[in-house]
Parts: C-alpha cells; sequence; structure tokens
C-alpha cells in the first residue's frame, strides 16, 4: 500500500512538472522583471509552487513579504544552499516549508512586540498546518486536519505585514483546524520565546492536556497572550519593587504582595511575613514592618555556596506540620531559612516556588561545571528565565503543573531524566559553537552551511528584543541575526538527547518494576513455607473458631461439656 501511495505521488510529481523550463534541483537564480512574474512586479502576485499545497503556498508568500524576496528566490536559496538530504522527493516539500518559515521568524522576532500581533499568532500556528499538509497530495489526504478558509485581504495601504495583499492565498484558520504534536515541535522553537527545544514536546502535552493531544489556535493563541502579559509585567516589575539589584539581574516573579496570600519565613522557631522575590541570580526577602517593607535580605543561588533547596514541613513554633515550605540551606546562613507558602489546600504555590528556585540553581550550577565564557553564560541563564516564563504563562492560564518528566524547565528535566548528564553534555557541545559577533545575514546573501559551524545565543539575543538586558555591552548590536539550533529537515541533537533519555524512562520503570516483582513473589515464597510449618496450628485454630461459632450446636456442646469436665478434674486432683 505504502508503495502504490509513493508510486501515485511520483507520477503527480512528473506530471506538474512535465512543462517545466527548469529543473527543481537544478534551478537558475531568476531575474524580477515582470516578465518572469516577480516580487516586485506592480500588481502581480507571488508565484505559486506547484508542488506545495496551497496553505504552504500561503505560507510561503507570507514569508516572502516579511523577507522581501521572492517565493522563486526562496527556492533557489534552498536548492543551492541546502545538502541534497533534505531535497529528496517525498521531503522536499516540507523541508522547503521549514526553511522558509525558518527564515521568516527570524526576522519578524526583531521587533520587541511581535508576541501581542495577532496576525503573527495566526501565521505561526498556519506554519503548523502546514507543515502537516505540505504537498498536494497529503493535503488531499488530510483535509481534515488543514481546512482553510479565505482571509478578506486588507487594502494595499493597510496590509499586514503578515499577510499579503498583493494574493489571495492568505488563509485564516478555522475553528477546527488542529495541530498535532511533531508540527508543533518544528515550528515553535523557531520562535525561542515561544518553545524551547528541550522542553517543546513537554510544553504541548501541557497545552493539549485537555484536547485529545491535538492544539487547537484557541489554547495556542490563549497561552502566547498570557505569555506576552507575563513579559510586560516583568519588564514593569523591577520599577514598583525597591531592590538593590547587581548589573543584569531581572526579576523573575514577586509574591506574598497580597495580604490573603502571605509568605512567612521561618528561622528556628520564630515566623515573620513577607515578600518574596526571584531573579536570575539570587531569592529576596523582604519582611512586613508597620505599613512597609524592611531591607531585603538576599540568598545567593549563583556562587558556589553549597546551597540546598528542597521541599519541608513547618508549622508554629517550630512543629512539622503542614508540607508547604521550601528550605534554603549554605554556608552563608547560619541556620536553615524556611519560606512557607500558607494555602487552604494542596501545595502547588509551594511546588511552583521550588521549581523556579531549582532551575535557577541548576542553571548556575551548569555554568560552574563547565566553566563557560560570558556568551555561554549569557545564554544559558536566557534559557532559564524564558523557560521561567512559559512556566508561568502555562500556570496562570491553564492551571496546569508539570509533574517529575513533564516539566517545562530545561535544567530540571536534565536533573530529572535518566541519563540527564548526557543532555547536558549535549547542550554543553552546543553552547560552544556560539558566536554573537558573527555578521548579520540576509537572505540575499547567506551560506545556510555556516549555520552548523556557528550558532548565536539566541535565548539571549530575544530576551534583549523583548527588553531585558542581561550585560550593559555597548559593541553588541541589537540587529544581530538570531540564527538558533533549527535546521530545515534535520533533526536537533538537543531533541535527540532528550528523546533518548525519555526512553530511558521506560526502560528504568520496567526494570523497577522486575525488582519489585521479584521483592513480591520472595516474600510470597516466604510466607508459603511460614504456612507449612504453622499447619497444625492453624488447622486447630480452625476448628476451634468452627466451635465456638456453633455452627454445629451438638459438636460444640460435646466439646464444652468434656472442657469443662477437664478443668474440673484438674481442680479435684489438685
Amino acid at each position: 500500500m505504502e508503495a502504490q501511495t509513493r508510486i501515485r505521488m511520483l507520477e503527480n510529481f512528473v506530471k506538474n512538472h512535465q512543462n517545466s523550463l527548469k529543473s527543481l534541483f537544478q534551478r537558475k537564480r531568476s531575474s524580477n522583471s515582470s516578465e518572469d512574474g516577480g516580487f516586485d512586479s506592480p500588481g502581480l502576485s507571488p508565484r505559486p509552487i506547484p508542488q506545495l499545497s496551497p496553505l504552504a503556498n500561503s505560507v510561503v508568500a507570507r514569508c516572502s513579504k516579511i523577507l522581501g524576496v521572492p517565493t522563486h528566490e526562496l527556492q533557489h536559496h534552498f536548492d543551492i544552499e541546502l545538502p541534497e538530504s533534505v531535497k529528496q522527493l517525498f521531503t522536499y516539500a516540507r523541508n522547503f516549508l521549514e526553511f522558509c518559515s525558518y527564515q521568516a521568524l527570524n526576522c519578524v522576532t526583531r521587533r520587541p512586540d511581535y508576541l501581542s500581533d495577532k496576525d503573527f499568532r495566526r501565521l505561526t500556528y498556519d506554519m503548523m498546518l502546514a507543515w502537516e499538509a505540505p504537498s498536494v497530495e497529503i493535503d488531499s489526504q488530510l483535509k481534515e486536519t488543514a481546512s482553510p478558509c479565505n482571509r478578506q485581504e486588507e487594502d494595499e495601504d493597510g496590509a499586514s505585514l503578515f499577510y499579503s495583499s498583493s494574493t489571495n492565498m492568505a488563509v485564516q484558520v478555522d475553528d477546527t483546524s488542529t495541530v498535532g504534536r511533531e508540527a508543533f515541535a518544528r515550528i515553535a522553537p523557531a520562535c525561542t520565546v515561544v518553545a524551547d527545544v528541550m522542553t517543546v514536546h513537554n510544553l504541548f502535552d501541557a497545552l493539549t492536556s485537555s484536547s485529545g493531544g491535538r492544539l487547537h489556535f484557541l489554547i495556542y493563541d490563549k497561552y502566547l497572550h498570557s505569555l506576552d502579559k507575563i513579559i510586560r509585567a516583568a519588564k514593569n516589575t523591577s520599577g514598583s519593587i525597591n531592590l538593590q539589584l547587581a548589573e543584569g539581574e531581572i526579576i523573575l516573579d514577586v509574591d506574598g504582595t497580597v495580604p490573603t496570600q502571605p509568605i512567612l519565613q521561618h528561622i528556628g522557631i520564630s515566623a515573620w511575613p513577607g515578600r518574596l522575590t526571584l531573579t536570575n541570580s539570587a531569592l529576596y526577602f523582604e519582611s512586613l514592618g508597620v505599613g512597609i517593607y524592611d531591607k531585603a535580605v538576599r540568598f545567593d543561588l549563583a556562587t558556589d555556596l553549597k546551597q540546598v533547596i528542597k521541599p519541608e514541613m513547618t508549622g508554629p513554633l517550630g512543629a512539622r506540620l503542614f508540607d508547604k515550605a521550601v528550605m534554603y540551606k549554605s554556608t552563608s546562613v547560619m541556620e536553615p531559612v524556611y519560606f512557607e507558602f500558607p494555602e487552604f489546600k494542596g501545595n502547588s504555590r509551594r511546588d511552583y516556588w521550588l521549581d523556579i528556585c531549582l532551575e535557577i540553581l541548576h542553571a548556575h550550577k551548569f555554568i560552574r561545571k563547565n566553566n563557560f565564557k560570558e556568551t555561554q553564560q549569557l545564554e544559558v541563564l536566557a534559557k532559564a528565565i524564558l523557560g521561567i516564563f512559559r512556566y508561568r504563562a502555562v500556570k496562570e492560564s491553564f492551571h496546569i503543573f508539570s509533574s517529575h518528566y513533564k516539566t517545562v524547565l530545561a535544567f530540571k528535566l536534565a536533573e530529572s531524566l535518566p541519563r540527564g548528564d548526557m543532555i547536558l553534555e549535549t547542550l554543553s557541545s552546543r553552547l560552544a559553537l556560539l558566536n554573537i559577533t558573527a555578521s548579520p545575514r540576509s537572505v540575499d546573501g547567506f551560506s545556510y552551511a555556516k549555520q552548523q559551524a556557528k550558532l548565536s545565543p539566541v535565548a539571549f539575543l530575544t530576551l534583549v528584543r523583548l527588553g531585558f538586558t542581561l550585560q550593559n555591552d555597548s559593541n553588541f548590536d541589537g540587529e544581530e541575526m538570531a540564527m538558533g539550533d533549527l535546521c530545515a529537515g534535520e533533526p536537533n541533537p538537543l531533541e535527540i538527547a532528550v528523546k533518548q533519555s525519555v526512553s530511558d524512562i521506560g526502560r528504568a520503570e520496567a526494570a523497577q518494576e522486575t525488582v519489585d516483582k521479584v521483592k513480591v513473589e520472595g516474600i510470597d515464597t516466604n510466607v508459603a513455607v511460614m504456612k507449612e510449618l504453622l499447619f497444625p496450628v492453624i488447622e486447630l485454630a480452625g476448628r476451634l473458631q468452627l466451635l465456638a461459632s456453633w455452627e454445629d450446636p451438638f459438636k460444640s456442646i460435646v466439646f464444652v461439656t468434656l472442657s469443662c469436665y477437664v478443668i474440673l478434674s484438674f481442680h479435684v486432683l489438685a
């Protein structure tokens, strides 16, 4: 059946290209003249690519407008720059779509407000839909996956950046289209703030926990809206909280400001309410005085002070009653400090703060272990910061808390998974390729193959473009191309490492079940031996129980009579 499908697809491909003047894989660079239907020709639409589905052609056309490059020029770059392995017949359409999507998203994310643009959300979602049905053949087989409806076009003066008014191919997703796991994993990490390669599958599982493993646009839109709101709030928090922050410190979250949800700091048998703040370097606790907060006490997470952060139980006068606290211990404090997060039921509030504090702590340990230079340090911290923002967005929008292996925090995931050290080693090798001083790369004159040799610190550049400052560097060019760790048509090494570790979970759990089964079987065997040794006693006890129950009155009367006779006989003899 699969062979017949491939033959039919090959016949359709040949039929679509029998009159073509140029080979698909040896396409020469075309001019932009009106005779060729170039992008700059007035009143002409971008040239559709025959082997792409209507939705994929729509996405490519919008990418073409964003980049300011005709679609046939994009295809020319794809043909000459990428290796032959990603230009195979049956994967050409999907890989070309990835290529255009990655280039367009690299360009779009230079603007600081792209998350709030609804057309950006539509475009990225359309990219995912098109990824699932990139070619005409697949589109015809998966109409229920991608069923686009025509979007009313705007006039030329009010044209959106993401929807070209020069073509009627622009597509708006409908209410029934949904996105699958792999499509989300291939497109979402291209926008670094939206997803991370290491945790993208866990993020998808969180977003689709109530929708049967398919992502609806309304859920995706709600997630991006929440993420945008959290990032804006984080930028505004620094001015509203009076903390003496070090250079490059970013406030990630604050708790304890609401009177009905206080945070209690326990030291010894004393407890005091206050406000807790987490940055990318430390925890700050401000005790609540008479209407004002006292000077903040800083608990370092960046320096190697043998820090220990773990869940703990607290209560009044040092009693261990409530499992709602986080303990911080290091060589810089005389005795452990406990931060209690009171709530009526559960301990989700405590668990959230435990997770984000451990994420920052693990990130700094990873930096120290590998002796990273400044560029690598900034990228690691930015990766942790963006992960915490995504975690907050999921938690606040959908009230979902990640499980042990389903966390959306990259470094916590590496610490939780079996062979997590292999994930961190892979990440370290990728960080070694970072180059913040690489010259910007335009679509008109780039060498895509060089991406493998030099990578840009995309997480750090993303934070900078969103308005955060991790360092003061006058030599930094904000217009640097943020070329990430994604390559069209090729798997990502980090994703491979995570998948391998996830597969090891099944093996580890199976091995543990075997050990537990052996233990249980061993116990059952010992019990059986003891039963055989104690069989006479057990049998006698059963008979006595039968007589005492008076189920057979005659036997019970005889037994009582004989018992009384024996007792009286012993009494007379005594």
